[in-house]
């Protein structure tokens, strides 16, 4: 039976070769391993063979995880990458490390006065809903620039990139290439796209982050 780190080993190599393919340099992508709904147990292993960054969808799940393991294994980077709500904001900023799911100024507003009681800065990402699902999180491609420029210039968040997670039954690239042009032209050095199904065409499209977890932890 194949493990979680054999296949995390053949990720780690597959983008290493995504990277070369499209001539972009040796870790120039991070991975983020996605350890929602999987428990500590689980996570341990992918732990020892020096995984570091992980992402979680769930405030309470990571709160009821993490810190057992963080006193464990020194430099985890734990990213926010699912929906979240104003009133749990004291607990992300106490939690993560970087939040990659902002969408609507409240959220700004309430990560922003965490961050300034809680004396913590974390890079933030401005979730794109690229393909205007109204069943999904994210702004509209065309409301981006605004709020960006609100974000960063009137409530004073580090923004650092967008992300996206494409609809499901359309190609892929398409929706990487809007999120590559609106981080683009809004001097954004960081796109947080591409998932177990469709890592290495977001690498092409110049991925700084992908979220892969059931290629590495199994189905869940």
């Amino acid at each position: 039976m194949v493990s979680a780190t054999d296949r995390l080993e053949e990720i780690k190599a597959d983008i290493r070769n995504a990277e070369t393919a499209c001539g972009r340099g040796e870790g120039a992508v991070t991975l983020i391993a996605v350890s929602k709904t999987f428990d500590a147990e689980a996570i341990l292993p992918v732990l020892e063979a020096g995984q570091r960054v992980f992402g979680e969808n769930r405030v309470q799940e990571a709160m009821g995880k993490w810190p057992g393991l963080r006193a464990e294994y020194d430099g985890v980077e734990l990213h926010l990458i699912g929906p979240l709500q104003s009133n749990k904001a004291k607990e992300a900023v106490a939690t993560f490390d970087v939040i990659h799911t902002i969408d609507r100024p409240k959220i700004a507003r309430a990560l922003k006065a965490e961050m300034d009681r809680q004396g913590r800065q974390l890079p933030c990402f401005i979730q794109v809903n690229t393909g205007e699902e109204p069943q999904k999180a994210g702004i509209a491609p065309k409301e981006v620039d605004a709020f960006v420029k609100d974000c960063r210039d009137e409530i004073g968040l580090d923004i650092v990139g967008l992300m996206c997670i494409p609809p499901v039954d359309e190609a892929p690239g398409e929706h990487f290439a809007l999120l590559e042009k609106i981080a683009g032209r809004n001097g954004l050095s960081q796109l947080s796209m591409g998932m177990s199904s469709d890592y290495r065409v977001a690498i092409g499209f110049g991925a700084t982050c992908v979220r892969v977890g059931s290629a590495i932890f199994g189905s869940r």
